[in-house]
């Protein structure tokens, strides 16, 4: 019992370590966006660009892959349950409340976590074994500056972007079953969407999404940057990455759905 209990103690300091560190940089991250430009210091805009082309151009095809197919898996569980009390029209509105508030930023985090947390702490980690990150403090280069914040700023511009896609693909995938399925006419249909959406749940998506970046980003520089062990260390810390980042995703949806479910 007590050796149990030593072990909680010891995972609960460790795990408010890390949330020190990770938290840490994060101030650091703000500094080198918000305040630094003003001191003639500002991120580089071709790492920012490069870092928007890899997160979000190269993952708009998976993105909308799985947002399809997910509205249409949406589309036939809802209209199959609709169809025992005549209402299968209703179905047109529960998939795009679902993707806009739920589905299209979620199921976006999940993708650029898992494609994009990864990429971010194998490189860093590499660099990290490699002695890179210790070379750019030699030089007085910030790894914070260049490395953590150009990836941070990209992740807040391109997964709201990404959202948008997985929203206006997943009611898609929607629209496919009850045009060919359910014989609704495409007209009807669209105004049926439009008719129970509301701005509300677009925004509070598209809020989501933000929180989901900075975890992402987060995580994923702070693994690449405490790797330990050479190459089986960058392994091991991206797979931690991507495990911890899709954990706090799921945390974050459910605390954002909790409060948006009382106001």
């Amino acid at each position: 019992m007590r050796e149990f209990a030593g072990k909680i103690g010891r995972s609960a300091i460790n795990f408010t370590k890390h949330i020190g560190s990770v938290w840490k940089i994060f101030r650091e991250v703000l500094y080198w966006i918000f305040i630094a430009p003003f001191k003639g210091q500002p991120c580089k805009m071709k790492y920012v660009a490069d870092q928007m082309n890899l997160i979000g151009i190269g993952s708009v095809p998976i993105v909308a892959l799985v947002n399809f197919f997910f509205g249409i898996t949406l589309a036939m569980l809802t209209s199959y349950q609709l169809k025992q009390v005549g209402s299968q029209e209703l179905m047109a509105g529960l998939v795009g409340v679902s993707f806009t508030r739920e589905l299209g930023p979620f199921l976006a985090a999940i993708v650029v976590a898992s494609r994009v947390g990864a990429a971010i702490t194998a490189e860093i980690g590499t660099m990290t074994v490699s002695e890179e990150i210790d070379a750019l403090e030699t030089m007085a280069l910030k790894p914070i500056r260049f490395l953590v914040a150009p990836r941070l700023i990209a992740l807040l511009i391109m997964l709201p972007c990404l959202t948008v896609v997985a929203n206006v693909v997943g009611m898609a995938g929607g629209y496919v079953i009850g045009r060919f399925n359910l014989h609704i006419d495409s007209s009807f249909y669209i105004k049926l969407t439009f008719d129970y959406l509301v701005f509300k749940d677009i925004w509070t998506g598209l809020l989501k999404s933000v929180a989901f970046a900075v975890m992402i980003a987060l995580i994923g520089c702070y693994q690449g940057l405490t790797v330990r062990g050479g190459a089986s260390g960058v392994g091991i810390s991206t797979t931690q990455s991507v495990v911890q980042s899709i954990i706090f995703i799921i945390m974050i949806d459910c605390l954002f759905n909790a409060w948006f479910y009382f106001i």
